[in-house]
C-alpha cells in the first residue's frame, strides 16, 4: 500500500483523512453482511502480504496495491479490509504509521471503492472475458488514482513535497501495468471456475 509515514503531512491533511476513513470505513460495516466476512478477511490477508516487498519512493513507498481487485469484489467492504492490514502493517513492521493510518486508509480506499463501481458494472457471469478485461481496467485505475491521491496528499503539505508528489506518481506507473495483468489473471480464473466468489 503506498505507505506515508508519520511526521510528513501536516495536521489538516491528517484530521481530514481521519475523518474520511472513519466515514468510510462505517459505511463498509453498515453494508457488510455476516456471510461476506471471510471474503473480506481473506482479501485484507491478501493485501496485507502483497506490500511485505515494497520500494522507497520519497517520503512514500511503492508497491502491489490490489485495492482495485478489492473494490471490485468487496465494494465499500474494501475500506475495512485495507484498514485492517494497513493497521496491521504500522504495527508489526513500521509501515506507514498510527497517526497517517487514516490518509494511507482513504488514499487506497476510496480508489478501490470508485474504481470497483465504475468497471464492476462491465462483469458478466457467463463471460469471463470479459471480466478478466474489467478486472484489469478497475485494478489499473485504482492504482493510477491511489498514486495521484498519496501525491495530493503531499502536495498539500508543503511546496517542499512537489518533488516527491511527482515521483509518487510516476513509480506508480509502472505498478498499474503489473497489477492489471495480475488482476485480469486472478479474476478470470475465479470468473470461470468459481464465479459464485465474484458475488
Amino acid at each position: 500500500m503506498a505507505h506515508i509515514p508519520d511526521g510528513v503531512l501536516s495536521n489538516p491533511v491528517l484530521v481530514a483523512g481521519g475523518i474520511l476513513a472513519a466515514a468510510g470505513v462505517a459505511r463498509g460495516l453498515k453494508e457488510l453482511e455476516p456471510v461476506r466476512v471471510p471474503k473480506v478477511a481473506m482479501l485484507s490477508a491478501v493485501m496485507f502480504v502483497a506490500s511485505a516487498i515494497h520500494l522507497p519512493a520519497g517520503p512514500a513507498s511503492v508497491h502491489l496495491l490490489l485495492n482495485g481487485m478489492a473494490g471490485m469484489v468487496l465494494g465499500w467492504a474494501a475500506f475495512p479490509a485495507l484498514l485492517a492490514a494497513l493497521l496491521l502493517q504500522a504495527v508489526m513492521f513500521g509501515f506507514g504509521g498510527l497517526l497517517v493510518l487514516g490518509v494511507n486508509t482513504v488514499n487506497m480506499a476510496v480508489p478501490a471503492v470508485l474504481a470497483g463501481r465504475a468497471f464492476r458494472r462491465l462483469w458478466h457471469p457467463g463471460q469471463p472475458r470479459r471480466t478478466a478485461i474489467a478486472a484489469a481496467l478497475c485494478s489499473g485505475g485504482a492504482v493510477l488514482l491511489t498514486g495521484l491521491m498519496v501525491a495530493g496528499s503531499l502536495a498539500a503539505s508543503g511546496r517542499e513535497f512537489e518533488a516527491a508528489a511527482r515521483l509518487v506518481v510516476l513509480t506508480h506507473l509502472p505498478v498499474m501495468g503489473i497489477e492489471a495483468v495480475f488482476a485480469s489473471a486472478a479474476i478470470g480464473l475465479l470468473a470461470r471456475v468459481k464465479p459464485e466468489a465474484l458475488a
